[in-house]
């Protein structure tokens, strides 16, 4: 295949990514961004006159609402939704992203932009994921110090394969030493991700779990947020002993060296 030959496949394949259909008084077209959840991203147009408006019908901010307890946008998120949209050239208005398009525009190019706003504003989900985890550590350490477990956090440890892993915390009790890791999310749909990415860092560090001084490994889901499934547990309890931030004490026994696993 030359180069000539090439572009011109990518550019007929990069179009039939792109689905268009009707929807009441839109058309609404399917894209191949997707959100943090792995849903489409789905934009509207609809003519008025000469131009044509391209909006997400306020889907983006929506489904960003769903994901966090607050409703309210706080205002670094809002700046961050501004500037977005100022990077892409979009209106931000009643929560919706939208931009129209007139004679002299090409249709692909608004509905790109569009696009790529929704992409970066349902990605600010990240600094909320980001902050739940800070703080729900915060509270692991503080409950540690209370009980006088002395403990390390965000200790990086190599696996067997050779890859880096950073741990929340490597806790020194009496009897043993265990590396605790903190599952938290607030996105049901994030919430296997998050524990396949624990059992993946348990079993590339599994060697520490051998020996005359192995080390235990807990995995602490913050069950604070109703987003677990049976089988996310199930998932790393081969390798590790389960836990929950609803029981402390059941937390502390175990990092001390007083359980082998919890129910």
């Amino acid at each position: 295949m030359d180069s000539e030959e090439l572009c011109r496949n990518l550019e007929r394949e990069i179009g039939s990514l792109f689905t268009c259909t009707e929807q009441g008084e839109y058309q609404r077209i399917r894209t191949p961004y997707l959100y943090p959840d792995g849903d489409n991203i789905d934009l509207f147009c609809r003519a008025s006159g000469d131009v044509m408006t391209v909006t997400d019908l306020a889907e983006t901010t929506g489904w960003l609402r769903m994901q966090s307890p607050s409703l309210r946008r706080s205002p670094k998120q809002r700046r961050l939704i501004e500037d977005a949209c100022v990077t892409h050239g979009i209106e931000f208005y009643r929560g919706m992203l939208q931009a129209r398009c007139r004679e002299s525009d090409q249709l692909a190019n608004v509905v790109t932009r569009v696009a790529q706003a929704a992409l970066r504003v349902s990605d600010l989900w990240f600094t909320f994921r980001t902050q739940s985890v800070q703080s729900i550590t915060d509270e692991v350490a503080d409950f540690l110090s209370e009980r006088e477990l002395g403990f390390e956090r965000s200790e990086r440890l190599a696996g067997r394969s050779g890859r880096g892993w950073t741990v929340d915390f490597h806790v020194r009790a009496k009897l043993k030493s265990s590396l605790v890791q903190v599952l938290s999310t607030g996105n049901r749909a994030a919430a296997h991700r998050v524990s396949e990415h624990v059992l993946a860092a348990w079993h590339d560090l599994n060697h520490l779990a051998v020996g005359p001084e192995a080390l235990t490994f807990v995995s602490l889901f913050d069950d604070t947020a109703d987003v677990w499934a049976d089988e996310d547990f199930r998932l790393v309890e081969p390798l590790s002993l389960v836990s929950r931030w609803s029981r402390p004490d059941e937390f502390a026994t175990v990092v001390s060296g007083g359980s082998r696993g919890i129910s």
